[in-house]
């Protein structure tokens, strides 16, 4: 053991995330260890005797939690789209501008334009402003390609920013996003050729395959067909499912043994059913909710009500969740949504690792997982959830190491 790489943090207030009757899972006044980048013990009384030549970091009763997970983002893109939010505000709906060849296409065709350079300054521009907010992993979709090439340059770049800053970046396809122009009237054709060429070429860049299960996007047969080509490729599935409409693809995920449904405003008492047996995750997506102007909120009550494990997550896209501010993120799901501070950050926490399959590693204070780790300056865990606009981190440690 190298003794220069431990560092006791003493006198905190642990918010271990843990589950279990403790909100929070907090514990008032304790000592956590970490050597080599892993926590190693957690307690009150005397640390072991490796501590002796550890770093102290003296918390004087300020907050430690697990660093934050961002589960669902789509962070690599060309271009913005504030004018189509111009429009959006002068009375042309979502739908209406993506027919048009506007929406998720406009994206495509800047970030179809834009190197792959230009790609990874833009967005890890994005992640390090997550970062200073107490990110420690962080999801990060492709689906602004819609073609070969242009998808892996996408997953290339996640790749690039996983491996060039200090934190977790996990890769997932997500080319069955929309109908690329070239396919138009030949949604069939392109699903097609995501699930023979896109998919295969895909694999050892990502974590997981995504569809966008919706009246503008693609249908249930089709999803179905993207989730059996995943599973020949031995890659997670995740859906955007129940956004605008009820199509069934939460509970057809969930029967695929997917790792989470994201979005969910328009989720059946049955779906909540499905999703809670299956394990699958509910990500919930309040930073599109409120962009959108949406008024069907998810079934947060019948979630908690079958014990579903809910996430919460930035959605950060330029269309429909410009979202730079995780804690935002959690104040709104408990603003529109009604969630409780402590399900929101245990949204940002343990089910958003649950979410990316990442339970081993991130998530909670626990003896064996990374150190990845944030140092709050306030005096209760609700006000993680409460401030608008305020961002109390004033530390993040990522495998031990500040950052």
């Amino acid at each position: 053991m190298n003794h220069n790489n431990s560092i006791l943090f003493d006198g905190f207030q642990l918010l271990t995330m843990e589950p279990g009757e403790v909100p929070y899972g907090w514990l008032k006044n304790h000592r956590l260890l970490v050597e080599d980048g892993m926590i190693t013990w957690i307690g009150r009384e005397n640390p072991p005797a490796g501590a002796a030549h550890a770093t102290t970091i003296e918390g004087d009763g300020k907050f430690l939690s697990p660093g934050l997970i961002d589960c669902h983002t789509h962070l690599v893109y060309g271009g913005n789209r504030a004018d189509e939010w111009e429009q959006r505000l002068n009375g042309v709906s979502y739908e209406e501008i993506a027919r048009q060849g506007g929406g998720i296409l406009s994206s495509v065709r800047a970030t179809r334009a834009a190197s792959e350079d230009e790609l990874f300054q833009s967005a890890s521009k994005r992640v390090i402003g997550f970062m200073k907010q107490g990110v420690s992993t962080i999801e990060v979709k492709s689906g602004y390609g819609l073609d070969l090439e242009s998808e892996l340059k996408m997953l290339r770049v996640a790749k690039r920013l996983d491996d060039e800053l200090p934190l977790t970046v996990i890769a997932t396809l997500l080319a069955a996003h929309a109908v690329p122009p070239e396919f138009a009237s030949r949604s069939d054709d392109y699903i097609d050729m995501v699930c023979k060429e896109i998919i295969p070429a895909s694999v050892g860049m990502c974590q997981a395959v995504d569809v966008f299960c919706e009246s503008i996007a693609f249908d249930l047969r089709q999803t179905e067909r993207v989730f059996r080509a995943a599973a020949d490729h031995d890659l997670k599935i995740k859906v955007h499912a129940e956004q605008l409409t009820n199509s069934g693809a939460a509970a057809l995920a969930a029967e695929h043994g997917a790792l989470s449904a994201d979005h969910l405003e328009y989720l059946t008492t049955s779906d909540c059913d499905f999703l809670a047996k299956h394990d699958t995750v509910a990500t919930l997506l309040p930073g599109a909710f409120y962009t959108l102007q949406e008024k069907q909120k998810p079934p947060v009550a019948a979630l908690r009500e079958v014990g579903a494990a809910i996430a919460i997550a930035s959605d950060s896209n330029p269309g429909s969740s410009p979202m730079a501010s995780i804690l935002m993120v959690a104040n709104m799901a408990c603003t529109l949504f009604g969630l409780t501070p402590n399900e929101a950050i245990a949204g940002l926490t343990r089910n958003a690792a649950k979410a990316l399959d990442a339970t081993g590693t991130a998530g909670t204070l626990s003896v064996g997982k990374n150190a990845d780790l944030a140092v709050w300056d306030i005096a209760s865990p609700a006000e993680l959830a409460y401030g608008i606009g305020h961002n109390p981190c004033e530390s993040v440690y990522i495998r031990g190491r500040r950052i």
